[in-house]
């Protein structure tokens, strides 16, 4: 059997009784807390009393002399000195050389060969910087080339390994023109070029 609690009516002569609140406990004055907070407030405001003007004040860890007294006779008085005070942004003096080198080097002699007037190198030098099957690829490694300021020419070449398209630079008269084209090309992104001596 099943009861229905919800729509059930209260008894006959049952008062409806309110539900009673708890009244919350009174709460004291914290004391103790203000007298620490109040004790902590005056000991720091003391500190900061103590070590006011310390940093103005340099300390000495030497007992202080007291100076001798002097015999100063009515005739002869002198003026106290000026204290002149320095510059705080004024820079130092110039410092002194102590190099030797200068004085050295007037009286020394360097000896160099230079070649002779009209002496032609031994050889010529030659910079290959691709090797082609199709002659189209060569084509723009030499445009590439040429927009670097070298001027190249693709050579066609016929061996066992059958038709190869060569971009070739030069001829150079000694090896330095043609080391100073090949750092300009690696810093172009070309990296293979290949000097090699052509008599």
């Amino acid at each position: 059997m099943s009861r229905d609690y919800a729509n059930r009516k209260p008894r006959a002569g049952a008062k409806a009784r309110a539900p009673q609140r708890k009244k919350a406990p009174k709460r004291s004055f914290p004391y103790f807390a203000v007298f620490v907070i109040l004790t902590l407030l005056s000991g720091f405001g003391y500190f900061l009393w103590s070590i006011n003007g310390s940093s103005d004040s340099p300390v000495t860890s030497e007992p202080v002399q007291q100076p001798k007294k002097k015999t100063v006779s009515t005739a002869t008085v002198e003026a106290p000195k000026k204290v002149v005070k320095k510059d705080p942004n004024a820079l130092p003096p110039k410092p002194q050389e102590e190099w030797t080198y200068l004085e050295e080097l007037e009286n020394k002699q360097v000896e160099i060969d230079l070649p002779q007037s009209g002496v032609v190198s031994s050889g010529i030098y030659q910079m290959q910087c691709g090797s082609f099957r199709q002659e189209s690829q060569a084509n723009e490694m030499k445009a590439r080339i040429a927009f670097q300021g070298a001027e190249a020419q693709v050579r066609r070449s016929e061996g066992t390994n059958g038709i190869w398209y060569r971009v070739v630079l030069g001829p150079y008269p000694n090896k330095r023109e043609a080391e100073h084209n090949r750092h300009k090309m690696q810093s172009a992104g070309l990296n293979g070029c290949i000097i090699w001596l052509w008599e």
